[in-house]
């Protein structure tokens, strides 16, 4: 896809703030916190800094929605798996995530950003059995490839589909926002959805 237009929309905490879109589809972006998801957004839109990445994790607390090409939505949501937020903060984004996955209807997949470095976490394992329990498709797009020397990505891929257990339809793409590796398949996986 060719990205001549890319904008956000608004950060949303709860349903009555959402776009008012019913016909454009949306594709939630999952990931813990610092694993890539502002960069894999910029680098899929190639701009520098739409979505504002940061060193510091938990940085993105609401839900984000970006709107691409005026014919679907990008939406990042808080990232998990970071210690440093309060259980209470913690709940209140459990709650606000549950109701966009369980009651959202333009949602059409979850595009779930592991590090292919690393071993799938827990929490990696838990939020893909979450979007498995309720029917959403899921995209595993495993960054940080440019950081695994070429002859170990292969067994890095393995790891990331076995550990994840992944079902049938289900689709790992190795993808790094340095050198753009795997955007041309993320691509055509998103696609995929937002056209049916």
């Amino acid at each position: 896809m060719k990205v001549t237009k890319a904008e956000i929309i608004i950060s949303a905490v709860s349903q009555k703030q959402y776009p008012n879109d019913p016909l454009l589809p949306e594709i939630a972006l999952a990931g813990r916190s610092n694993v890539g998801k502002s960069s894999f957004i910029n680098k899929m839109i190639n701009r520098k800094s739409l979505a504002r990445t940061s060193s510091k994790p938990g940085k993105t607390q609401t839900l984000n929605f970006y709107k691409i090409n005026d014919i679907f939505y990008f939406v990042d949501v808080p990232g998990y798996g970071y210690a440093k937020v309060s259980k209470t903060e913690r709940e209140a984004w459990g709650k606000m995530l549950e109701e966009y996955f369980i009651e959202r209807k333009n949602l059409k997949a979850a595009a779930l950003i592991v590090d292919i470095r690393h071993e799938p976490t827990s929490d990696d394992i838990t939020m893909y059995n979450f979007f498995k329990h309720y029917d959403l498709p899921v995209i595993i797009i495993a960054t940080k490839l440019d950081k695994v020397a070429k002859n170990k990505r292969e067994s890095h891929w393995r790891r990331t589909k076995k550990i994840l257990d992944i079902e049938e339809g289900d689709v790992v793409i190795p993808f790094s926002s340095e050198t753009a590796e795997g955007k041309e398949e993320a691509w055509r996986a998103i696609e995929h959805f937002i056209n049916q």
